[in-house]
């Protein structure tokens, strides 16, 4: 068996975050179905989606490659702060806001990467 290549591992990685942001949200109030809950499962599939069409688009695309990087990279920011705002909301509880946190940052960084070499 090969090892995993760098694509498989972020996708993976980001494939258990958008798990992991679903598995949360569904603990969060009723009232928030179709705010926080809806904004935060939307942008933690962007996170993926994007990634997973600029990848497809292969890198001889150029900018338009690169942009559906930065825009997960985006997605993942706007994640980050909904967890932030949820957290402190007390919509769900510490460990699980590390664990979303700490995922975040390891696919932030991952993702960075490649947006750095592609500059």
């Amino acid at each position: 068996m090969e090892p995993e290549t760098f694509h498989e591992k972020l996708k993976k990685k980001m494939d258990a975050y958008a798990h992991l942001i679903y598995q949360i949200t569904r603990g969060f109030p009723r009232e928030e179905l179709y705010g926080i809950i809806a904004q935060l499962r939307r942008a933690a599939l962007s996170v993926i989606l994007n990634y997973l069409e600029g990848y497809a688009r292969g890198k001889d695309k150029g900018k338009v490659y690169k942009n559906f990087f930065e825009i997960s990279y985006g997605s993942l920011k706007e994640t980050k702060y909904l967890l932030y705002f949820s957290f402190t909301e007390n919509y769900f509880n510490k460990d699980d806001y590390q664990k979303t946190i700490e995922i975040a940052d390891q696919i932030g960084a991952m993702l960075w990467g490649i947006i750095k070499n592609l500059k």
